[in-house]
C-alpha cells in the first residue's frame, strides 16, 4: 500500500499538477458543488411524497449516501489519484471497468455544472428580465471558467467567499424561522417533519423511501473532492476526512432547514400533493408567508450566485476527470497537458461542453427537465462501480492487507444496493439516455483495445496500464 501511494505521488508530480489545497479548500469545493441550500428546489416535492416527513427523508438520505462517502474514503487512501471513480474502478476492477466508470461519470461531471449554470441564468433573468437567460448563463460560464483557469487555489479562495455568503443567508433563515416559531408557534406538529403531518393518513415508510430516491440527488457533488487528490497537501487521508465531513455537514444543513420550513409551511402535504404546480415554489412560499418577502428575495439571490459557483466546482472536477482519463490514454492526449499546474486544455474542453449544453437548455422551455433527467443515472452508475471497486481491491485482490469484512464487503455491498435501487426508481428517460451513453462507451472501449495492444498499455509511466494503479 505504501508503494502504491509513493508511486501515485510521483505520478502526480510528473503530471504537472500542484499540491496547494488544504482541508478547508476541499470542503469548500465539496459544499459549493452540493450547495448548502440544495433542498430549496425539491422541498415541495419531497414534502408531498413523504406525507410531510421531509426532514426524515434527509436523515435517511444522509445515511444512504454515507455508504458511498465511506467507499470513496476507502479508495482515495489507497489510490490517491485525480480521476475519482475512474481511477478507483481501474485499480479495483481493471482497465475496462475503469473506463466505463469514468465514461458514466462524465454524464454527471459535465452536465451537472450545466444545470447549475442554467439555474443561475434563470434566476438572474428573473432579476433583470431585459437580458435573456441564455446570455446570463453564458456569462456565468465565462466568469467561472476564468477563475478556474486562474488556478485551483485562487478559485478555492473566491469560492470560500461565496460559500460563506450562502452559509450566512442560511443562518439568517434559521434564526428568522426560530424567532417566528417562538412568537407564533408551528403551523404543523413539532414532530411532523420527522413523522409526517397526518394529512395523507398514517406514517408510511414506503412514502419516505420513495422520496429518498429524489433527495439523494441533492448530495451529488460531494464526490468532487476526491478529484483533487493530486493537488492536496498532507496526503490522501486529508481527502478522505474531507469527504466524510462534507457529507455530514451537508446532511445537518439539509435536515435543519427542511425541518424548520416544514413547521412554517402553511399548506399540508396533501394539499401540495394535490397541486404539483405549488411544489416547486413551496420553500419560498413558506418563507414568504411566515417571515417576509425580504427573506424570500435574499434566499433567491443567494441561490442565483451559489448556483454559478456550484458549477465552478463541478467544472473543475470535470476537468480533473478528463485530465486523468487522457493521461491514461482513454481520451485524446492533449487533455492531459498542464500549464503552471492547471489542466487548461481539460478545463476549456469541460467549459465548452457545459456551455453548449447550458445555452441550448436555456433557449428551451423544457431545457432544465432534459438536463436533469440525464445526469443522475451516470453518477449513480459510477457510484455502483465505486462500491464494486472496494470489494475488488480489498476482498478479491487483497491488496489492502487483511480483509475487514464489514468495511470491505458489507458496507460497499449495501451501498451498491442503494444506488441500484435509486437507478431503478429513476425516470424512463434517464434510464434510456444512460443506457445509450453506456452502449456508446462500450463501443469506444472496444475500439481502443486494438490500439492498446499495439501501442502498449495505458499507464502513465510507460509501465503496464494494469500495473499502475490497479496493481496487476
Amino acid at each position: 500500500m505504501a508503494d502504491t501511494r509513493a508511486a501515485d505521488g510521483a505520478a502526480a508530480e510528473e503530471s504537472g499538477l500542484r499540491r496547494s489545497l488544504g482541508f478547508r479548500d476541499l470542503v469548500v469545493y465539496g459544499l459549493l458543488f452540493i450547495a448548502p441550500m440544495a433542498p430549496v428546489g425539491v422541498y415541495g416535492t419531497l414534502d408531498a411524497r413523504s406525507h410531510g416527513a421531509v426532514a426524515l427523508v434527509y436523515v435517511v438520505a444522509t445515511v444512504a449516501m454515507a455508504f458511498t462517502a465511506f467507499s470513496y474514503a476507502q479508495m482515495v487512501r489507497v489510490v490517491p489519484r485525480a480521476g475519482s471513480v475512474f481511477a478507483y474502478a481501474r485499480a479495483g476492477l481493471g482497465e475496462g471497468a475503469g473506463f466505463v466508470a469514468g465514461w458514466m461519470a462524465m454524464l454527471d461531471y459535465l452536465l451537472i455544472p450545466a444545470v447549475a449554470y442554467l439555474f443561475s441564468g434563470i434566476a438572474m433573468n428573473a432579476l433583470v428580465p431585459e437580458v435573456s437567460r441564455w446570455v446570463w448563463t453564458a456569462v456565468a460560464v465565462l466568469v467561472t471558467t476564468l477563475l478556474n483557469l486562474w488556478g485551483v487555489r485562487a478559485a478555492a479562495r473566491v469560492g470560500f467567499l461565496v460559500l460563506a455568503m450562502e452559509i450566512v443567508v442560511l443562518l439568517v433563515l434559521v434564526v428568522s424561522a426560530v424567532v417566528v416559531l417562538a412568537d407564533d408557534g408551528a403551523r404543523r406538529g413539532w414532530l411532523s417533519p420527522l413523522s409526517g403531518d397526518g394529512s395523507q393518513g398514517a406514517f408510511a415508510l414506503s412514502a419516505v423511501v420513495g422520496a429518498v430516491s429524489i433527495a439523494v440527488l441533492s448530495y451529488l457533488g460531494f464526490d468532487a473532492i476526491v478529484s483533487f487528490a493530486e493537488e492536496v497537501t498532507g496526503g490522501s487521508e486529508k481527502v478522505a476526512r474531507a469527504v466524510l465531513f462534507c457529507l455530514a455537514l451537508a446532511g445537518v444543513l439539509f435536515v435543519a432547514q427542511t425541518y424548520l420550513v416544514a413547521l412554517l409551511e402553511p399548506l399540508s402535504s396533501a394539499e401540495l400533493a394535490a397541486d404539483p404546480a405549488l411544489q416547486g415554489s413551496a420553500f419560498y412560499d413558506a418563507v414568504d408567508a411566515s417571515v417576509g418577502t425580504w427573506l424570500h428575495d435574499l434566499v433567491a439571490a443567494s441561490k442565483a450566485i451559489g448556483a454559478a459557483f456550484a458549477a465552478l466546482a463541478g467544472q473543475a472536477a470535470a476537468a480533473r476527470l478528463l485530465f486523468a482519463m487522457s493521461r491514461d490514454r482513454r481520451l485524446p492526449r492533449m487533455l492531459s497537458r498542464t500549464d503552471s499546474g492547471v489542466p487548461r486544455a481539460a478545463l476549456l474542453c469541460a467549459a465548452a461542453v457545459t456551455l453548449a449544453a447550458a445555452v441550448w437548455a436555456a433557449r428551451r422551455d423544457d431545457g432544465m427537465d432534459h438536463l436533469v433527467s440525464v445526469v443522475d443515472v451516470g453518477a449513480l452508475t459510477a457510484f455502483t462501480l465505486l462500491h464494486a471497486s472496494v470489494v475488488g481491491w480489498f476482498a478479491v485482490r487483497r491488496l489492502g492487507g487483511p480483509v475487514v469484512w464489514w468495511r470491505h464487503v458489507l458496507v460497499p455491498v449495501l451501498g451498491a444496493a442503494i444506488t441500484v435501487a435509486v437507478i431503478v426508481e429513476a425516470s424512463g428517460t434517464a434510464q434510456s439516455v444512460g443506457a445509450v451513453w453506456l452502449a456508446v462507451g462500450f463501443a469506444v472501449l472496444a475500439a481502443q483495445r486494438g490500439r492498446t495492444k499495439t501501442q502498449g498499455p495505458a499507464g502513465t509511466d510507460g509501465t503496464s496500464g494494469t500495473d499502475g494503479a490497479s496493481g496487476k
